[in-house]
Parts: structure tokens; C-alpha cells; sequence
């Protein structure tokens, strides 16, 4: 038998494989929401996001802004109900089209940590684009809402993102008062380590980064 001879894929100067555009398009239509999301994440942090939910629009445009990548959000729930199925159903095509965005992986760094600071909050993500879903989150956030978002929905948003996407995610406060600053603060960490490890890695040369030799979500 011939010996197993390894051959990366051809990879242009950043480690990237050639001709390989990561772009994730998801629509997601239920009895209570309608979802179009579009997530490019070699963009400019472009975004433009109309989901119902200010304070969640705002969250989304430092997703956009602090990772580099173009964010497309257009969605129209039951929100004279609550802000519930808008922020999961959102959330879960966000990490759907980030799977799909990723593809098979090749190149990629894979891990992500960073720090964010926001005035006196300051939090901290690491997270693994593993293909194994898993949170741990710790934050105290100290009121109820912020304008009239409700803040327990932080925790289910990256719930959500996490169970579609196969990513282990850690958010861990180290720092803060304010539930506005410590929700910003999460949200520009995450998009930090996420562009971080979303990002390629020059010694690979478009090699999975797994010992396995594989990186799924089964």
C-alpha cells in the first residue's frame, strides 16, 4: 500500500484558501417570526440590521463593527407579545449562517480570547469553533431591562447562536455596574474572539485545524 501523503490546498498570502468566499444567507420562517440574515465574515463591518429591537440592533452593529464582518438582518416577529421569539429566531439563523459561512473549516485559527472593556465593565469570551455546541455564561447583569429590552434575553441569544452554530462559548464578567455597558462590553468581546478565530492562520495553509483532521457540528 502506497504511503498517506498529506498536500494542503493551495492558499493565497493571508493562509486563505483560494477562491473561497465565506458567506452564510439563512431565512427562517415560523408562525412567529420571519428571519433573513446574511453574514460575510471577510466584510468591513458593514451593518444593517432591522430586527424590531433597538437595543438587539445596536448589539448586532458591534457584532459587525468590532469583528469586520457584514452583518444583514431583516426580521419581523410577534413582538406585541415580547421580544422573545424575534431575539432566539435571530440568534438561531445568525449561528446557522455562520455554519454555513465556515464551511469546512480549513484554516482557520479556530480558538478565539479577548477582553473587552466599556467603561467600568469589562468582560471576558474565549470560545472554540469546535463544532461542539456548549455555553457558559456568567454575567450579572443588574436590572431587568435596558430601554425595553429585556436582559435575561442576552444569556438565551447566545444560546441560541451557540446551538446552531457548534461553537463552546465562555463569557465571564470580570468587571461592571451598568447593564448597558455590561451587555456592550459582551457583545464587542464576542466579536473580537469570533473574528479572531474566525480569521486564518498562515502556518496552516488551509489544513483543519483539529488533531482529528476534521471540525463538524455531528
Amino acid at each position: 500500500m502506497d504511503p498517506l501523503v498529506f498536500t494542503p490546498c493551495a492558499a493565497n498570502s493571508s493562509g486563505a484558501p483560494e477562491s473561497v468566499y465565506r458567506i452564510g444567507e439563512v431565512e427562517r420562517v415560523t408562525k412567529e417570526t420571519d428571519v433573513k440574515v446574511r453574514l460575510d465574515l471577510d466584510g468591513m463591518g458593514v451593518s444593517d440590521c432591522d430586527t424590531g429591537i433597538p437595543f438587539l440592533d445596536h448589539m448586532l452593529d458591534q457584532l459587525a463593527s468590532h469583528g469586520l464582518f457584514d452583518v444583514h438582518v431583516k426580521a419581523c416577529g410577534d413582538i406585541h407579545i415580547d421580544d422573545h421569539h424575534t431575539n432566539e429566531d435571530v440568534a438561531l439563523a445568525i449561528g446557522t449562517a455562520l455554519l454555513k459561512a465556515l464551511g469546512d473549516r480549513k484554516g482557520i485559527n479556530r480558538f478565539g480570547n479577548f477582553s473587552a472593556p466599556l467603561d467600568e465593565a469589562a468582560v471576558n469570551v474565549i470560545l472554540d469553533l469546535s463544532g461542539r455546541p456548549h455555553l457558559s455564561y456568567d454575567l450579572c447583569i443588574p436590572t431587568e431591562r435596558v430601554g425595553t429590552y429585556d436582559t435575561q434575553l442576552v444569556e438565551h441569544f447566545f444560546q441560541s447562536l451557540v446551538n446552531t452554530s457548534g461553537m463552546t462559548l465562555h463569557i465571564r464578567q470580570l468587571a461592571g455596574k451598568n447593564s448597558h455597558h455590561i451587555i456592550e462590553a459582551t457583545f464587542k468581546a464576542f466579536a473580537r474572539a469570533l473574528r479572531q478565530a474566525t480569521e486564518y492562520d498562515l502556518r496552516r495553509r488551509g489544513s483543519v485545524p483539529s488533531s482529528k483532521g476534521v471540525l463538524s457540528r455531528s
